[in-house]
């Protein structure tokens, strides 16, 4: 399998390297981003430092891909404007995945958030919605995307509301049962792992992830 991966460098993307570092049926993995991922020494990993707004920095390197997995956008939309979080969670994932349907790329990954639709009365849950409606006309011949709800990291990243919501949602989950599972924390290890495995699982179509199936993905009781 050869796999392109956008936004290694993140919570979820460096988790979900891990676990494709570890897969033997990984042939080739390049790795596109604002940084460099340090301390990787495998060799079937390439690395290319790219202008994420500007496709033709890199859609030379997306040749001869099967799947292609963007965890890439903005960790607290709150500490960036609505203009900013549009230009980067929108429009530089859509123009990556038309450079890799472009190059066709069969199966495309996308890290998005649960509650996504074009009618949240939630800016950040409309703009995603908007994003998967329009990979979806990209039809390609997979498309996943991950909707997880919050995301349980080891350390608080973003200040008092994140280390408010790390202690509190483990506990919050327990009451979340039936439909309201989705809502439930997914560990960032977990989400990783799952976006990693799912490369290597058989569907075709567009499909919707949420918490139970990131858990079957990771062999972890839902």
């Amino acid at each position: 399998m050869s796999i392109v991966l956008l936004g290694a460098t993140g919570a979820v993307g460096g988790e979900t390297l891990k676990e494709l570092l570890e897969m033997e049926g990984v042939g080739q993995l390049t790795l596109l981003g604002r940084r460099i991922v340090p301390e990787i020494s495998s060799n079937k990993v390439s690395q290319h430092l790219i202008n994420v707004f500007d496709p033709i920095t890199y859609d030379h390197l997306l040749m001869k891909h099967h799947t292609a997995i963007c965890t890439f956008g903005v960790g607290e939309p709150s500490k960036v404007s609505k203009e900013d979080f549009v230009k980067i969670d929108k429009l530089a994932v859509l123009d990556f995945a038309k450079a890799c349907k472009k190059a066709d790329v069969k199966h495309f990954q996308l890290l998005a958030s649960v509650g996504t639709n074009t009618k949240s009365f939630s800016f950040y849950l409309r703009i995603k919605g908007e994003l998967v409606e329009e990979l979806k006309t990209l039809n390609f011949e997979r498309l996943s995307i991950f909707q997880p709800s919050m995301i349980l990291t080891p350390s608080n990243r973003y200040g008092f509301s994140q280390a408010l919501t790390l202690a509190v949602w483990p506990y919050f989950s327990l009451i979340l049962w039936g439909k309201l599972k989705k809502y439930r924390g997914i560990k960032v290890e977990h989400l990783g792992k799952a976006m990693a495995r799912n490369s290597f699982t058989k569907n075709k179509g567009v499909e919707m992830l949420t918490w139970s199936d990131f858990q079957a993905l990771c062999n972890v009781p839902a």
